[in-house]
């Protein structure tokens, strides 16, 4: 497929490919379990793909060997091999993650109470650091080990409490391998976070775990079975939120968010919007200034929430509108901070002001590099805007997407 000319779009290629295969659309896009609607809207640059785990998919159905054949990146990404693109932290990652279990338990235990302080520590520094995928890369493996020895030397309420700091660090590993490693080991930390969270016998902890299963369910296109799990965890906490406790509200509000987003990256403005102003309520619950270390729920988020939902519904002035009220510096996460700044930057693309979009797709890349450079649809935007820029503006379009690793 090397012939597809460079400007083509990744909806255009997928096409292209898919009718030189002699493939209907309808069949297409139920080997990959999604709606012959949703494969049309893709074609027609409609909506776009953002994760990895599908564009893989949709490359194995179409028998490219090449997840970049259907984007156009230059950043490899072989679909029987998906591994290969990765960061350099993740063979340690992986070596721990495949031993821990069968290891001894260390003779000096450390308690609890020391993890999940280790666990939160390193949550905390992956929203505020700009390089966080490296900075928390290093922390992980020993982190790993640590967390396992301390489940299996410890009993009663102690082994319990252990296991829901092992679920948290589980789901940091998540976050850490999605975009960037094989899709086997991203589920194989998801469902220890998961198990660890069930071992743990606490509704926030399982609630968080519905929260990140969330997530990878509407990675690789499971959108009901997303909205649903979400709406699952919803009901562990649901009882408790007269309480106010801040991880209990924290962790309900980041699940209709999960929820909300969902059903805005496929196109649904009614339930989204309605997850939204429920997210936005009970935000208004927490103290001033509080952030969630886990999933950076607070009203900032919220705000952050309704910028990435414009955007996934294609309603782009509504999406910039909402930006317009949000301070950038007032996000206390990086991560958050730079993926309001790419949606932007996504908004001004869908009405194709690439000037504002150049611009914004800079200031994203500023707050944290690897913020953008492992997010495929960031890459799929530095790409086109590479194609798109002329005159002045094309030299600054040509050094972000080199600083990417997706310049033609």
């Amino acid at each position: 497929m090397t012939d597809l000319p460079a400007e083509m779009t990744t909806g255009e290629r997928i096409r292209t490919v898919r009718e030189r295969r002699g493939m209907t659309r309808a069949a297409t896009a139920g080997l990959v379990g999604r709606s012959s609607d949703w494969l049309k809207k893709i074609e027609s640059g409609e909506r776009e793909i953002r994760g990895v785990a599908l564009l893989i998919k949709l490359a194995q159905v179409l028998h490219v060997d090449d997840v970049s054949a259907l984007t156009g990146d230059t950043l490899s990404i072989p679909a029987d091999q998906p591994g290969k693109v990765s960061h350099p932290a993740v063979s340690e990652i992986r070596r721990v993650m495949h031993s821990v279990s069968f290891q001894p338990a260390p003779a000096d235990l450390v308690s609890a109470t020391i993890l999940r302080g280790r666990v939160e520590q390193a949550w905390r520094l992956w929203h505020t650091s700009a390089h966080q995928r490296t900075e928390v890369g290093a922390l992980l493996p020993d982190l790993l080990s640590q967390a396992h020895g301390a489940v299996r030397g410890h009993d009663g309420q102690e082994r319990r409490a252990a296991y829901a700091a092992l679920a948290d660090l589980y789901r940091l590993v998540q976050r850490m391998l999605a975009h960037i490693s094989e899709p086997e080991l991203y589920w194989l930390a998801l469902d220890r976070a998961r198990d660890a969270s069930e071992q743990a016998d606490d509704p926030v902890s399982l609630a968080l775990g519905a929260w990140t299963v969330s997530i990878g369910q509407r990675a690789v296109g499971y959108v009901d079975e997303a909205v649903h799990t979400a709406e699952l965890g919803m009901g562990l906490v649901r009882p408790l939120l007269d309480s106010g406790n801040s991880e209990v509200l924290a962790a309900y509000g980041q699940l209709h968010l999960q929820a909300a987003c969902t059903h805005g990256l496929d196109g649904v403005s009614g339930p989204a919007l309605h997850h939204l102003d429920e997210a936005a309520r009970v935000a208004e619950r927490l103290p001033a200034g509080y952030w969630h270390a886990q999933s950076a729920f607070g009203a900032s988020n919220v705000a952050v929430y309704g910028v990435s939902i414009g955007v996934g519904l294609r309603r782009p002035g509504e999406a910039l509108h909402r930006s317009e009220q949000i301070d950038p510096g007032s996000i206390a996460s990086l991560e958050r901070r730079s993926r309001l700044l790419l949606d932007i930057a996504f908004g001004y693309h869908q009405k194709r002001e690439i000037t504002a979009a150049v611009h914004y797709l800079g200031e994203a890349v500023k707050v944290t590099p690897e913020g953008v450079r492992y997010v495929p649809g960031a890459r799929t935007l530095a790409a086109a805007l590479e194609r798109q820029a002329v005159g002045p503006l094309r030299r600054s379009a040509v050094e972000l997407a080199e600083s990417i690793g997706v310049a033609a």
